[in-house]
């Protein structure tokens, strides 16, 4: 059994824009609680070589020492672009 809704003294504009601004109401908090995940974006050697323009003995020293954090699967080894983006510190002047 249906029920049946009838709106009095409403008009179909008013009705329009009630919904209207109850659904922006709705998705606008929704925007703001919506962080979209980004991939993670794996950089080989040779990649984060022409980024610096550096050397590739330049990247081994790096991860060597620590300034660098390789991630590896088989013999490949690979960067996270956002460690690599936290590892760069200011310069002062």
């Amino acid at each position: 059994m249906g029920a049946t809704v009838q709106f009095v003294a409403t008009s179909p504009q008013d009705l329009k824009n009630e919904i209207t601004a109850d659904v922006k109401v709705v998705l606008d908090d929704f925007l703001k609680h919506f962080k979209p995940v980004q991939p993670a974006e794996y950089l080989t050697r040779q990649q984060v070589s022409e980024m610096f323009n550096v050397d590739l003995s330049t990247v081994h020293n790096w991860c060597k020492s620590g300034k660098l954090n390789p991630l590896g699967i088989g013999s490949r080894v690979y960067f996270l672009r956002s460690d690599i983006e936290k590892s760069l510190i200011p310069l002062k002047k």
